[in-house]
C-alpha cells in the first residue's frame, strides 16, 4: 500500500473510532486526549483573572472552578413551585420575569414530581450508557428526526473539533410510542413545562392599558397559546461525560444556545454546567432533585427579546462521571414561532423574524452551529 493511502486508511480507521463516541474511548484507558478532541487554545475552558488576563482552566478533582483561588459558581435564582401556585404568586412571578430577564436560567424546587421518578431517569441513563457498545449502536443514526438516536459530541456530522460527550435523544410525540422505551417522566417533564409557562405567559402579559389588543379575561388565547399549552413538541436528551484525560483542552458541550422555548434539566451531583453571566463564566452549583430551567431561542423570539436565551456550555472533569437528563419542549416542529402579539405595538416593533423548525434544521445542518449564530440570523436590524 502507497504510504498516502496507508495514512489515509489510519485516518480513516480514526475517524470510525471518534464516531463511536467517548464512553468507547474512555473504556479503553486512553490517558491522553485525541487530536480531533482538542480545541483551538482560544476556545478552552480559559478563566480571566481581575486584571484581564487569562489562565487556563485546571478542573480539580472536586470539581471547583477557580479565579485567582476564588470559586465561581453561582447559585441562580430559586423558583418554589408550591409558592407559584399559592397565595405568593404575583411574587413569584416577578421573581420568574427577573430570572428571564437578567439569567436566562432557574433552578425549580417543590416541583411535586417525586425523587424516585427523578433518580430512575438518572439510573436509565447511566444505566444505558453502561450498555456493551454493540448494544448502544443499535440506536446510532445520522437522520435528526429519528424518534431515538445515539451519537456523540455536539453536531458530529459538522463538528471539526469534537466534544467529550456521547447523548441518546429521544422524541416524545406520540407520547403513547414514547412510554414503552421510559419510566413516565415524559408526562411529568411535559406536565411541569405546562405550568411553567402559563406563568411565564402570565408574567409576559402587558397591562390592559399598554397591550397592543386587550388582554380582559375571557379573551380567546392565540392559536400560538394554545399550541403550546395543548400540542407542542418535546425532546429528551440523555447526556453522559466519561471521565476525561486532559479536561482543560477540551469541553463537554461548546458555548450554545438552546432552540426551544424552554429546556428542563436534571443533573446528578457532579458540577459541570457553566452559564455566561455578566461577560463571565460561572458554575451551576446543583440542587439536589431541583430542575435547572431556561430560557430557548424560540421564548426570546416569542418575548420579542425580552426574555433572554443564555449561553451555556458543560466541562469535563478527571475523575468522575456525569450524567444528565435535558426535556426540550417547543411549538409544534411544523408550527411558525413569532413575537407574541401582545407585546406587539408602535413603541415595541417586532425584533425578531418569523422562524419554524425546518429552518433550524437546515441552518445546523449546513455549517458548523457556534453559540447564538441562529438567534442572531432571526434578528431583524
Amino acid at each position: 500500500m502507497a504510504p498516502a493511502m496507508a495514512i489515509q486508511s489510519i485516518v480513516d480507521e480514526q475517524e470510525t473510532e471518534y464516531q463511536k463516541g467517548v464512553k468507547q474511548l474512555y473504556e479503553k484507558g486512553i490517558k491522553k486526549l485525541p487530536r480531533k478532541y482538542i480545541l483551538p487554545s482560544h476556545e478552552r475552558p480559559n478563566i480571566t483573572s481581575n486584571n484581564g488576563h487569562q489562565h487556563q482552566y485546571q478542573a480539580p478533582k472536586d470539581f471547583a472552578t477557580k479565579n485567582g483561588g476564588i470559586k465561581q459558581n453561582i447559585q441562580l435564582p430559586v423558583i418554589d413551585f408550591a409558592e407559584l401556585q399559592g397565595p405568593n404568586r404575583a411574587q413569584v412571578l416577578k421573581s420568574l420575569a427577573n430570572a428571564c430577564e437578567n439569567y436566562g436560567f432557574f433552578q425549580v424546587v417543590n416541583h411535586n414530581i417525586g425523587d424516585g421518578v427523578i433518580s430512575d431517569m438518572i439510573d436509565v441513563g447511566t444505566r444505558f450508557f453502561g450498555l456493551p457498545f454493540e448494544e448502544r449502536s443499535k440506536y446510532m443514526s445520522a437522520n435528526m428526526k429519528a424518534p431515538v438516536r445515539y451519537g456523540t459530541s455536539f453536531n458530529q456530522n459538522k463538528d471539526n473539533v469534537f466534544c467529550w460527550r456521547d447523548f441518546l435523544k429521544l422524541m416524545c410525540q406520540p407520547l403513547p410510542d414514547v412510554l414503552p422505551h421510559w419510566p413516565s417522566s415524559p408526562q411529568d417533564f411535559r406536565h411541569l413545562f405546562v405550568m411553567l409557562m402559563e406563568a411565564i405567559l402570565e408574567s409576559l402579559s402587558p397591562a390592559p392599558e399598554t397591550a397592543a389588543f386587550p388582554t380582559a379575561d375571557g379573551e380567546v388565547v392565540d392559536e400560538m397559546e394554545k399550541e403550546l399549552m395543548e400540542g407542542g413538541s418535546q425532546l429528551m436528551v440523555v447526556n453522559c461525560y466519561p471521565p476525561c484525560p486532559e479536561p482543560d483542552l477540551t469541553l463537554g458541550m461548546p458555548p450554545h444556545s438552546d432552540y426551544g422555548f424552554l429546556t428542563l434539566l436534571l443533573q446528578d451531583d457532579v458540577a459541570g454546567l457553566q452559564i455566561q453571566h455578566n461577560d463571565k463564566w460561572v458554575t451551576v452549583d446543583p440542587i439536589p432533585n431541583a430542575f435547572v430551567v431556561n430560557v430557548g431561542d424560540h421564548l426570546e423570539i416569542f418575548s420579542n427579546g425580552r426574555y433572554k436565551s443564555v449561553l451555556h456550555r458543560v466541562l469535563t472533569n478527571q475523575s468522575r462521571n456525569r450524567i444528565s437528563v435535558a426535556s426540550l419542549h417547543s411549538l409544534p416542529f411544523e408550527y411558525t414561532v413569532r413575537p407574541w402579539p401582545k407585546l406587539i405595538s408602535e413603541q415595541n416593533p417586532q425584533r425578531y423574524r418569523d422562524t419554524d423548525f425546518a429552518t433550524f434544521l437546515q441552518y445546523i445542518s449546513s455549517c458548523e452551529p457556534k453559540r447564538k449564530n441562529f438567534l442572531e440570523s432571526r434578528k431583524i436590524c
